[in-house]
Protein backbone atom coordinates (compact mmCIF):
# COMPACT_ATOMS: atom_id res chain seq x y z
CA UNK A 1 0.00 0.00 0.00
CA UNK A 2 1.65 3.32 -0.97
CA UNK A 3 1.49 5.78 1.87
CA UNK A 4 1.53 9.71 1.35
CA UNK A 5 1.06 12.41 3.47
CA UNK A 6 -1.54 14.75 1.44
CA UNK A 7 -4.38 12.94 -0.39
CA UNK A 8 -6.23 15.66 -1.35
CA UNK A 9 -5.67 19.47 -1.25
CA UNK A 10 -8.13 22.46 -1.99
CA UNK A 11 -6.90 25.76 -3.05
CA UNK A 12 -9.94 28.37 -2.38
CA UNK A 13 -11.37 30.27 -4.91
CA UNK A 14 -13.42 33.63 -4.56
CA UNK A 15 -14.17 34.10 -8.26
CA UNK A 16 -14.37 30.28 -9.66
CA UNK A 17 -13.94 30.86 -13.34
CA UNK A 18 -11.00 33.68 -13.11
CA UNK A 19 -9.22 30.50 -10.61
CA UNK A 20 -9.88 28.01 -13.04
CA UNK A 21 -8.29 30.18 -15.95
CA UNK A 22 -5.08 31.32 -14.19
CA UNK A 23 -4.74 27.43 -13.66
CA UNK A 24 -5.26 26.19 -16.56
CA UNK A 25 -2.74 28.79 -17.98
CA UNK A 26 0.25 28.42 -15.94
CA UNK A 27 0.22 24.77 -16.41
CA UNK A 28 -1.61 24.22 -19.68
CA UNK A 29 -3.93 22.02 -18.72
CA UNK A 30 -7.96 21.12 -18.34
CA UNK A 31 -9.48 21.43 -15.04
CA UNK A 32 -12.20 18.87 -14.87
CA UNK A 33 -15.21 20.16 -12.97
CA UNK A 34 -17.09 19.14 -10.84
CA UNK A 35 -20.59 21.28 -8.60
CA UNK A 36 -22.06 19.70 -6.25
CA UNK A 37 -24.55 22.63 -5.47
CA UNK A 38 -23.24 25.87 -3.83
CA UNK A 39 -19.82 23.46 -3.50
CA UNK A 40 -18.38 23.70 -7.34
CA UNK A 41 -14.58 22.54 -7.77
CA UNK A 42 -12.30 22.25 -10.68
CA UNK A 43 -10.43 19.35 -9.70
CA UNK A 44 -6.37 18.88 -11.16
CA UNK A 45 -6.37 15.90 -13.54
CA UNK A 46 -4.31 12.70 -11.50
CA UNK A 47 -3.47 9.16 -12.23
CA UNK A 48 -5.66 6.66 -10.21
CA UNK A 49 -4.07 6.19 -6.59
CA UNK A 50 -2.27 9.39 -7.39
CA UNK A 51 -2.65 12.50 -4.71
CA UNK A 52 -5.47 14.98 -6.04
CA UNK A 53 -6.68 18.39 -5.82
CA UNK A 54 -9.31 21.41 -6.77
CA UNK A 55 -9.77 24.53 -6.79
CA UNK A 56 -12.69 25.37 -4.84
CA UNK A 57 -15.85 28.08 -4.28
CA UNK A 58 -18.17 27.77 -1.45
CA UNK A 59 -19.39 30.90 -0.30
CA UNK A 60 -18.87 30.95 3.52
CA UNK A 61 -16.66 28.11 3.66
CA UNK A 62 -13.33 29.06 1.70
CA UNK A 63 -10.81 31.95 2.19
CA UNK A 64 -8.07 32.86 -0.05
CA UNK A 65 -4.95 33.02 2.44
CA UNK A 66 -1.07 33.99 2.51
CA UNK A 67 -0.76 33.02 5.86
CA UNK A 68 -1.95 29.16 5.79
CA UNK A 69 -0.97 26.10 4.99
CA UNK A 70 1.20 25.95 2.07
CA UNK A 71 0.93 23.67 -0.91
CA UNK A 72 3.32 22.21 -3.35
CA UNK A 73 2.27 21.71 -6.72
CA UNK A 74 4.35 19.37 -9.01
CA UNK A 75 6.20 22.08 -11.10
CA UNK A 76 8.27 19.14 -13.13
CA UNK A 77 10.04 19.08 -15.56
CA UNK A 78 11.19 22.16 -14.75
CA UNK A 79 9.17 24.66 -12.25
CA UNK A 80 10.43 27.75 -14.33
CA UNK A 81 8.53 26.59 -17.39
CA UNK A 82 5.41 27.12 -14.95
CA UNK A 83 6.66 30.68 -13.40
CA UNK A 84 6.82 31.98 -16.78
CA UNK A 85 3.40 32.04 -17.30
CA UNK A 86 2.15 32.76 -13.68
CA UNK A 87 2.52 36.99 -13.84
CA UNK A 88 1.02 36.92 -17.79
CA UNK A 89 -1.92 34.62 -16.04
CA UNK A 90 -2.44 37.81 -13.58
CA UNK A 91 -0.23 35.87 -10.54
CA UNK A 92 2.73 37.10 -8.28
CA UNK A 93 5.84 35.41 -8.08
CA UNK A 94 7.14 36.12 -4.44
CA UNK A 95 9.85 33.20 -4.54
CA UNK A 96 12.07 32.68 -7.75
CA UNK A 97 12.95 29.05 -8.91
CA UNK A 98 15.62 28.17 -5.69
CA UNK A 99 17.89 25.35 -5.52
CA UNK A 100 16.72 23.63 -2.12
CA UNK A 101 19.28 20.69 -2.26
CA UNK A 102 21.39 18.44 -5.43
CA UNK A 103 19.13 15.73 -4.04
CA UNK A 104 15.57 17.64 -3.04
CA UNK A 105 15.40 19.94 -5.85
CA UNK A 106 13.47 23.01 -6.75
CA UNK A 107 10.68 25.36 -5.49
CA UNK A 108 9.33 28.43 -5.76
CA UNK A 109 6.04 30.29 -4.37
CA UNK A 110 3.61 32.46 -6.20
CA UNK A 111 0.75 34.16 -4.97
CA UNK A 112 -2.54 33.44 -7.38
CA UNK A 113 -5.29 35.75 -9.05
CA UNK A 114 -7.69 34.89 -5.57
CA UNK A 115 -5.07 35.98 -3.04
CA UNK A 116 -3.37 32.05 -1.92
CA UNK A 117 0.07 31.66 -1.53
CA UNK A 118 0.81 28.61 -3.58
CA UNK A 119 3.96 26.61 -4.25
CA UNK A 120 5.91 24.96 -6.53
CA UNK A 121 8.40 21.73 -7.14
CA UNK A 122 10.66 20.53 -9.68
CA UNK A 123 12.47 17.01 -8.75
CA UNK A 124 16.86 18.31 -9.76
CA UNK A 125 16.30 15.32 -12.05
CA UNK A 126 13.59 16.60 -14.15
CA UNK A 127 16.66 19.75 -14.69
Amino acid sequence: MKVNAINWFEIPAEDLERATTFYEAIFDLQLVPMDLGEFRMRMFPTEPGGVGGAICHSPGFYQPSTTGALVYLNGNPDLQVVLDRIETAGGKILIPKTQISDEIGYMAVFQDTEGNRVALHSDPVAQ
